[in-house]
């Protein structure tokens, strides 16, 4: 069970999958990512890294489910994290949902922080396009 967050954006499904699978871009959406250390600038499945929070603690991390260019979760220091979702709407708007497990509630305002700078980061980037 979990719980859930979620927000209309107006881009291509594609372009906000790219957003949430580029290590990159993290820290500018994530508002408790400070950094990310990992083999690959894009995860996929079942990669391993480290990323590091808001307080400056370096964790590990691993993608726990995959389905590509649809959904992604991980395990941040062993324990179920963050799911990441996107579902095509039209042409050039998606929905993103974020998940969070049932014991971690408190997260949920962090997701809708990082959904808003998301949806920014997305108008910005395809205005640039």
């Amino acid at each position: 069970m979990s719980l859930q967050t979620q927000l209309v954006i107006p881009v291509p499904a594609a372009a906000a999958w790219h957003l949430l699978i580029d290590t990159t871009l993290w820290p500018r959406w994530g508002p408790s990512v400070r950094a990310v250390d990992v083999p690959a600038r894009c995860i996929g499945p079942s990669m391993r890294g480290r990323v590091q929070t808001s307080a400056g603690l370096w964790l590990p991390f691993q993608i726990s489910e995959w389905d590509e260019g649809r959904r992604w979760v991980w395990r941040v220091a062993g324990l179920p994290a963050t799911g990441h979702r996107v579902e095509p709407l039209a042409p050039a708007s998606c929905r993103v949902t974020f998940t969070v497990p049932i014991w971690a509630p408190l997260y949920l305002p962090v997701c809708r922080i990082a959904l808003r700078r998301l949806s920014t980061l997305a108008g910005t980037a395809a205005g640039s396009r």
